[in-house]
């Protein structure tokens, strides 16, 4: 059974809203697939139109370029672990706890959910690690910021870092350590499996465990 889950993302993103339509939502689905398979620089348009068999500029009355593509999907991954969050820690009280299961829904928000039909959460989040950056370490970074393009990132730290105030009222980094945390969750799964000598974990197949114990180790440190 399909879950409809819909995100209210930056209008600036999309010339057309690809959540509203089949075509649209294609077109979400099969980029996210192309672009995990072949890189983003290789990515483009017209593969993509070959991929769901319309025509590049069908896919034009959706979006711009690639680029804001790009950061419309990043934007539905953080919004989809705000869900998360917001879902997970809905009776819970405690901030320690709250912390954990946030930390719990930073690893594994790359699972595979059969009920958002047309995301693959693990493969976008695969784009997430090896491309996201490029969404926003870009020469218009301020441009794209002051249209509101990483509100969704922001909205997250700010919820993260709440969560970590009201457990420490005197930690002087909320936002650090909230964008940390949440870095590190995607960083150090990518380091494990490509270039271990950077991190001190080890991820067997789809188990993410460890990494999961390693945020939690450093939050309870720097928290307490």
């Amino acid at each position: 059974m399909s879950i409809q889950i819909r995100f209210s993302l930056n209008e600036g993103l999309y010339l057309k809203n690809p959540q509203d339509s089949k075509l649209g939502k294609n077109i979400i689905q099969h980029s996210i697939l192309l672009i995990d398979e072949c890189g983003f620089e290789s990515f483009t348009f017209k593969k993509l139109a070959e991929r769901i068999g319309s025509t590049e500029a069908s896919i034009y009355r959706y979006f711009e370029n690639k680029h804001l593509l790009l950061i419309f999907l990043v934007n539905w991954y953080w919004e989809w672990v705000s869900y998360l969050i917001q879902i997970n820690t809905m009776n819970v009280s405690d901030a320690k706890v709250k912390l954990k299961t946030i930390i719990h829904s930073f690893v594994f928000a790359s699972k595979d959910n059969p009920g958002v039909e047309y995301v693959n959460e693990s493969k976008l989040h695969n784009i997430v690690i090896s491309e996201g950056v490029k969404a926003y370490l870009t020469k218009d970074v301020d441009k794209e910021n002051s249209k509101g393009f990483f509100k969704s990132y922001k909205n997250l730290a700010t919820t993260v870092s709440n969560v970590i105030s009201e457990i420490n009222p005197q930690f002087k980094y909320p936002y650090a350590l909230a964008t940390n945390l949440f870095e590190m969750s995607n960083n150090h799964i990518y380091f494990a499996k490509h270039l271990p000598r950077l991190t001190d974990i080890s991820v067997n197949g789809n188990n993410v465990d460890e990494v999961e114990t390693m945020l939690n180790y450093f939050a309870d440190k720097l928290l307490s």
